[in-house]
């Protein structure tokens, strides 16, 4: 851990803790509420950053809607995590990003796109992620994810993902298509889509 401050929002108070690890882009916040050696087992939100989505408000995804939606629900709980990694574009990087992004609008979806860049339709990889857990005291917790392979990842990292919660905000007409690839394509579980 670097540093840990206050961290007051409109969803409620947090800690915002700051993590470096040893490789490229392992760095990440973690926002904390409540206790997490408690009772409840807390809630969490494992997000991979998106500055289109997150920060200028692109519908072409929704990220930004799921981060909010995150927010509003650990704010509610007893004890949560929203931790943030910089994982843009599905860990491709912004610029790669950009390039799927043009690629998509000739016509493909987001992982023909990232293939023909090169790259696996998901490049994430959430072992630093499961060891900032580990570093919290957060090794049973409920995961805000309709990712499957997030949940897998996780648990063979040594985090025991009691229960997998639905992170499904409104779905926007932009995002509709997008939402499809991910649930045809890349099995999340994703309703009335």
């Amino acid at each position: 851990m670097v540093a840990h401050a206050t961290l007051p929002t409109r969803y409620g108070r947090f800690t915002i803790y700051g993590f470096e690890g040893r490789g490229p882009q392992e760095e990440a916040v973690a926002l904390v509420r409540g206790k997490l050696h408690g009772r409840t087992t807390p809630l969490v939100r494992v997000h991979s950053q998106c500055l289109t989505g997150d920060v200028l408000t692109s519908l072409r995804c929704d990220c930004r809607a799921q981060l909010e939606l995150s927010l509003e629900k650990i704010g509610q709980a007893s004890s949560g995590i929203l931790l943030y990694l910089p994982q843009e574009g599905r860990g491709i990087g912004l610029m790669n990003k950009l390039r799927a992004y043009e690629l998509q609008d000739g016509g493909m979806d987001t992982v023909e796109a990232n293939e023909t860049l090169g790259f696996a339709a998901d490049a994430r990889n959430y072992d630093f992620s499961a060891q900032i857990l580990k570093t919290l005291g957060a090794t049973k917790i409920r995961l805000l994810s309709n990712n499957p392979e997030k949940v897998r990842q996780l648990e063979s990292s040594g985090i025991r993902v009691v229960e997998r919660v639905p992170c499904q905000p409104r779905v926007s007409r932009s995002s509709r298509a997008y939402l499809k690839t991910k649930k045809r394509k890349m099995g999340h579980l994703i309703e009335g889509i």
